[in-house]
């Protein structure tokens, strides 16, 4: 979520950096049928086996539960307010692993920069974030197929006053720039021509809401599902038509992920087949409705596209 969106500082390449995502209620939260919080952040699984494919299907199906790595953003991840796990990637999550005999989903929440380094460090068995598929990310961990495409939004002063529906736009209106730490839409917008240094970095959506609401920018931008999103009940601000940046000079949607350790290429493929039956009958976008995804977001993108390859 969005922004997915990597999270590095990489060049742009076929997709580009996500949001950096806040951790929440990091405390010890009772989540019934998911676990508790405080027990699964400090918690290791078994180093994985260097057996063809990997073990870590086997090892999840007999111990009942896979560990996700969350990042705490609205709709891709999150604990509720009433400390349940849900969002877009967690629920997808309980689908497909059901299916692959995975009763129970555990979360480990960090933050999204960390989310990379806690899956190589074996503190969690999958990220389950929305995380944005790129090159970069590539050559550090596996990706399931995308389960979502994206493209981006401004908030914007209620009305539009400065016209701004593209990268382009801020740039030769010269606009006030806001968007979130570790965003995609960094890069974005330094490829159409905008000091980074100039760039109001704010922690994600709703910061970026208060900064147009308040006037010390004039956008933010982010996902087209986050800032549609967050925009519902503010009386001083609206988000514009999703639009496709540019890189290279070439329109680009960015596609959402699972994320693997590059051992487990089992687990993956099986995740990649239940994924594409889902995708098949339907029953995807069923999933995914209640968290604002519309078949818009609904995509054949793949992996190995995404990766450059």
């Amino acid at each position: 979520m969005a922004s997915r969106l990597g999270k590095d500082t990489e060049r742009i390449r076929p997709s580009v950096r996500r949001r950096e995502r806040r951790a929440v209620l990091l405390g010890a939260l009772a989540l019934g049928g998911v676990g508790a919080l405080g027990a699964t952040g400090c918690t290791r699984v078994a180093a994985d086996s260097g057996a063809k494919g990997g073990e870590l299907l086997d090892r999840l199906r007999a111990q009942g539960v896979v560990r996700l790595g969350i990042a705490g953003e609205v709709p891709f991840g999150f604990i509720d307010r009433d400390g349940n796990l849900t969002g877009e990637a967690p629920e997808l999550a309980r689908v497909i692993f059901r299916r692959l005999g995975v009763e129970r989903v555990q979360p480990v929440p960090t933050e999204f920069g960390s989310l990379i380094p806690g899956l190589n460090s074996q503190q969690f068995d999958v990220v389950a974030a929305g995380m944005y598929v790129n090159a970069e990310r590539c050559r550090q961990v596996i990706f399931a197929d995308p389960d979502y495409q994206m493209k981006d939004a401004f908030i914007v002063r209620k009305g539009n006053p400065k016209g701004l529906r593209s990268y382009r736009d801020v740039v030769r209106k010269k606009a006030r720039f806001a968007t979130g730490a570790g965003y995609a839409e960094i890069q974005y917008a330094v490829e159409a021509g905008y000091k980074e240094s100039d760039i109001l970095i704010v922690p994600d959506q709703v910061a970026g809401l208060n900064a147009v609401e308040a006037g010390r920018v004039d956008v933010f931008a982010g996902t087209a599902l986050t800032t549609r999103e967050v925009v519902r009940k503010s009386r001083k601000a609206e988000s514009t038509e999703p639009f496709a940046p540019l890189v290279a000079g070439e329109p680009h949607v960015d596609g959402g992920a699972f994320a693997f350790r590059p051992v487990e290429t089992r687990l993956r493929d099986a995740f990649n087949t239940e994924l594409r039956e889902l995708k098949r009958t339907g029953e995807l976008l069923r999933v995914l409705r209640p968290f604002g995804f519309t078949s818009a977001e609904m995509t054949d993108l793949t992996a190995k596209e995404l990766c450059g390859g």
